[in-house]
C-alpha cells in the first residue's frame, strides 16, 4: 500500500514543491488548498499523477478524509508581507484553527504532523545568528504580529498535542526562501528586486540596505523539510541557509544575474521590520545531516529563468 501524505497550502509556492517530492516517493498525494494565496498553476501538472489528488477548502474549516493517512505537512497560510498585511484575520485564523484542525486530523488518522513554521518567531532578534532556544523579540500588537503571532500559537499548539494526545510532531523554521513559482507580486525581497530589475524599474530598497537576509533554494529546503519529517526529532528545527548578505548587497546580485541597468531606490524601513535574519543551522546538520547543498549565484540564475517566463507570459 502506498504511504499517504496530505499538504495543507499545497498550492503554494513551497507546498506545490512538497507534492512533488511526495509524489516522487511514490505516496498517494492529497493537496488541500482554497487558493487564498496559492495557485492552481502550481499543481496543474501533477493531475495527471493518478497519485495526486486535489481537495479544495480552507483548512480553518474541519477536515474530513475518509482515507488513512500516514503523514501529515501543515503548510497553508498566507507568508509574505503582502499577504498577512492585507489578510490579517484569515492569517491568524489559518494558524489557530487551521492549525487545531490539522493537528485534529493527525490525532483521528494516528498520522505525523510536520508544521510549517518560520523565522518570524524570532521576530527581530536580539542574539544572532538564531538558535532553537531563542524566544524571540515579537511586537504582538504590530502590523506584523499576525503572521508572528499566529506561527508561535501553532507551535505552541503543535507541542500540546505532542505531549498531550501523544501525536507525533515535527516542527520546521522556514527562513528566507526562493526558487520557481514565487509569485511576482510576493511583496518579498527577491521578487520584488528580480520583477523590478526584468522590467527595467527601479530597485526598492527599505532603509539603508544594510539589514540581512539569508536565502536557501527551495530544493535544499524541501530535503531539510523531508529529513526532519522523517526522522525522531520532535522539536523546533531551523532550516535555511546560514550564509547572510545584506540587502544592497543582495540588490547588486540580481542587477548581475538580470543584465539591468536600474537604479536602487531608498525608501524608509517598514514596521517591526527585522534588522538581521540568519539561521543557526546546528541542529539540522547534527539530527538531519542536513545543509543547503545551491549556492546562491546558481539558485538567482536558475530562479530568474522562471521570471523571465512569467514577466514575458503576463503572469
Amino acid at each position: 500500500m502506498n504511504k499517504v501524505t496530505v499538504i495543507t497550502g499545497g498550492g503554494g509556492f513551497i507546498g506545490s514543491h512538497l507534492c512533488e517530492r511526495f509524489l516522487s516517493l511514490n505516496h498517494k498525494t492529497i493537496c488541500i488548498d482554497n487558493f487564498l494565496t496559492g495557485s492552481k498553476s502550481n499543481i496543474a501538472h501533477l493531475h495527471k499523477n493518478p497519485l495526486f489528488q486535489l481537495v479544495q477548502q480552507d483548512v480553518t474549516l474541519p477536515i474530513m478524509l475518509d482515507t488513512p493517512v500516514d503523514y501529515i505537512l501543515h503548510f497553508a497560510s498566507p507568508a509574505s508581507p503582502v499577504d498577512y498585511l492585507q489578510l490579517p484575520i484569515q492569517t491568524l485564523k489559518v494558524g489557530s484553527l487551521g492549525t487545531h484542525n490539522a493537528l485534529g486530523l493527525a490525532r483521528a488518522k494516528g498520522a505525523r504532523i510536520l508544521l510549517a513554521s518560520t523565522s518570524e518567531v524570532y521576530g527581530d532578534p536580539e542574539i544572532h545568528p538564531q538558535k532553537e532556544e531563542y524566544w524571540g523579540n515579537v511586537n504582538p500588537i504590530g502590523i506584523r504580529g499576525v503572521y508572528d503571532e499566529a506561527k508561535r500559537f501553532s507551535e505552541a499548539m503543535t507541542m500540546a498535542y505532542h505531549r498531550v494526545h501523544n501525536v507525533e510532531t515535527r516542527i520546521v523554521r522556514i527562513f528566507n526562501t526562493y526558487g520557481p513559482r514565487m509569485r511576482l507580486a510576493d511583496g518579498r525581497v527577491l521578487p520584488n528586486f528580480m520583477g523590478q530589475a526584468l522590467r527595467g524599474e527601479p530597485l526598492s530598497i527599505y532603509g539603508d540596505g544594510s539589514q540581512t537576509r539569508s536565502f536557501c533554494h527551495v530544493d535544499d529546503l524541501v530535503e531539510g523539510i523531508t529529513r526532519l519529517l522523517f526522522s525522531d526529532y520532535s522539536g523546533p528545527v531551523n532550516i535555511g541557509n546560514p550564509e547572510e548578505c545584506t540587502i544592497l548587497q543582495f540588490a547588486k546580485e540580481i542587477l548581475e544575474i538580470t543584465g539591468s541597468k536600474s537604479r536602487l531606490d531608498f525608501h524608509p524601513l517598514p514596521v517591526d521590520d527585522p534588522k538581521v535574519r540568519q539561521p543557526d543551522i546546528t541542529r539540522a546538520r547534527t539530527i538531519l545531516n542536513w545543509e543547503p547543498k545551491v549556492n546562491r549565484h546558481d539558485g538567482l540564475v536558475r530562479t530568474c529563468r522562471h521570471f523571465q517566463e512569467r514577466i514575458h507570459g503576463g503572469k
